[in-house]
């Protein structure tokens, strides 16, 4: 479905008379402004300020949109810096030609930042429509654009999604230029690379695609960018859009590009050699190419010693499959292997369940069934109730279903321990894959016990390890097995044993920890090679360099 959306909507496209770019800026003033008023409906919030300077027989009109600019930067450096210039030129004696208005203004009239000149109509919309002021001139066919963004921004809070008790409080926002800030003021290297494109035909939205050169493989940037420039879409509203255009397949569970809305995630990530697309409105990053052991990692795995992360991790796995598996083998277990129960337990659940109208499996699915939905309206309704009504609700209901013998005690506490275990994941949307496969595996259960359960399980790890993301098998390093990155996988060793990125990722660069005496072994290495190839009988640079550094500071005279 989504390849015939693309392929739709490339057709489209091309399909698409392009308008802005078919008609050329003309060079009269009245002309170019009408144009921008009838292209906005003469919306309220388009301003448009026309000045005259009547001795350089001047006329011009900055045009900008209200709540998208930073008025101290229109008002002041740049509407009262162009009118200072012009009232300058006015006292020469030479009167300037338009060309060289247009120079001198671009080259001392602005004080803000960026200043550019464009001819195209496509560009001055997207520049304008994104917190540019246009800077329009009579009897010129190009216009000059001042950067002047700002309006109104969230600030940095901390993120509510994945929360840490270790580690940096701070989380992106809905600003992708305060985004990449924030993740250089991580990673302080001119190797961090940002591309920026705009999708979306209406939209115009702002994608970047970060990675870290010489790190990273150049064949997973090129593989991005294809996959990037592929989307022909009429909007990108958050970076779900993106997730779903760029995934390898849509027919699966499991999620296969990772999201964060934390900085220093994304730039641990960078660093072993990712690509992290940063989009403009929403404060989720995507991280590919994403793999399964990366959705029960968590940033406070590797703030902690390494035992306190292995510790947690081990939890984090167990619980995923206590939330998958527990439900349906607690049905496979009372409806066909009872043998598997102690006698006394068994007399207990037979009964618990006497006056029970339902079988196991139904009992199962309605107890689940009644979560879920206290769990989502947990999730819209406003947060000072939503969280009492969940709790509240479960445990009246689950009382009241118990009391009324609609369904047995032990159901209510198998299905209780699978909620508090689907929390445990650092990620949500691996919980939401957990969530819909247990229905899947209730089915099984209920037809043909363990079984069902085995088979079921197997044909779900066949289905991951046919999984990619961005051409990277999904289940590395499990399949294909690597085990120099088993040192991050179940478990976290410490940090001076995790001296190479993973090697599906980072080929160019795959080392990322020395210790001393590796850097002492590089640098002799060197030297070795330095003195091989210097000519005979003379002592290369570096072994005199060497020498100095191994006599000490030289002895300094005395005043």
């Amino acid at each position: 479905m989504s390849r015939k959306l693309r392929q739709q909507n490339k057709r489209s496209k091309e399909e698409r008379p392009e308008t802005q770019q078919n008609i050329p800026l003309s060079p009269e003033l009245k002309e170019n402004l009408q144009k921008i008023k009838d292209d906005m409906g003469n919306s309220e919030d388009l301003i448009i300020r026309e000045v005259e300077e009547e001795h350089l027989r001047l006329q011009m009109a900055f045009v900008y949109i209200d709540g998208l600019v930073d008025t101290t930067s229109v008002s002041e450096f740049t509407i009262q810096t162009v009118l200072d210039e012009t009232s300058m030129l006015t006292r020469s004696e030479e009167e300037p030609g338009i060309d060289e208005l247009i120079k001198d203004f671009k080259l001392r009239a602005f004080s803000v930042g960026e200043i550019t000149k464009s001819s195209d109509w496509e560009k001055i919309y997207a520049q304008l429509l994104s917190g540019d002021t246009i800077l329009f001139l009579n009897g010129s066919e190009e216009v000059i654009i001042a950067g002047t963004r700002g309006g109104e921004k969230r600030s940095v809070t901390e993120p509510t999604s994945q929360t840490v008790i270790r580690g940096p409080r701070e989380g992106f926002t809905e600003s992708i230029r305060t985004n990449t800030s924030l993740l250089r003021r991580k990673i302080k290297s001119p190797k961090l690379w940002l591309e920026e494109m705009q999708i979306g035909e209406v939209t115009k939205t702002e994608i970047g695609i970060m990675y870290i050169q010489g790190i990273v493989s150049e064949e997973i940037v090129t593989e991005v960018r294809k996959r990037l420039s592929n989307i022909h879409i009429d909007g990108i509203l958050e970076s779900g859009y993106i997730e779903e255009l760029i995934e390898d397949t849509n027919f699966t569970v499991f999620p296969t590009v990772y999201h964060s809305e934390r900085p220093d995630v994304i730039a641990a990530n960078l660093l072993e050699g990712r690509v992290a697309i940063m989009v403009d409105g929403t404060p989720f990053a995507l991280v590919v190419p994403s793999t399964f052991n990366m959705f029960f990692q968590s940033a406070e795995d590797y703030y902690n010693r390494f035992d306190v992360g292995s510790l947690i991790r081990v939890l984090r796995f167990i619980s995923f499959f206590i939330g998958l598996l527990l439900p349906s083998l607690y049905v496979a277990i009372i409806t066909f292997h009872q043998e598997m129960i102690p006698t006394p337990w068994l007399i207990k659940l037979a009964v618990q369940r006497e006056g029970v109208p339902f079988p196991a499996f139904v009992e199962a699915v309605i107890m689940e069934m009644v979560f879920e939905i206290l769990r989502e309206a947990g999730v819209r309704m406003p947060r000072t109730v939503g969280n009492t009504i969940s709790i509240v609700g479960g445990l009246v209901l689950g009382q009241a279903a118990v009391e009324a013998g609609i369904v047995s005690p032990a159901v209510v506490i198998v299905v209780s321990l699978t909620a508090i275990a689907s929390f445990v994941s650092p990620a949500y949307n691996i919980g939401i894959t957990a969530r819909i496969l247990r229905f899947l595996f209730l089915f099984a259960s209920s037809f043909m016990g363990i079984f069902g359960m085995a088979c079921l399980l197997l044909i779900m790890l066949l289905h991951l390890c046919s999984l990619k993301s961005v051409n990277v098998p999904y289940m590395a390093p499990y399949g294909p097995s690597i085990l120099s990155d088993m040192k991050d996988t179940f478990i976290r060793v410490p940090m001076n044993l995790m001296k190479t990125r993973p090697k599906m990722l980072s080929k160019n660069n795959p080392v990322r920890f020395r210790k001393d005496n590796d850097v002492l072994h590089r640098e002799t290495m060197t030297e070795n090679t330095a003195d091989v190839s210097s000519p005979k009988g003379q002592p290369s640079d570096s072994t005199v360099e060497h020498n100095k550094r191994d006599s000490g500071p030289s002895e300094q005279p005395k005043e």
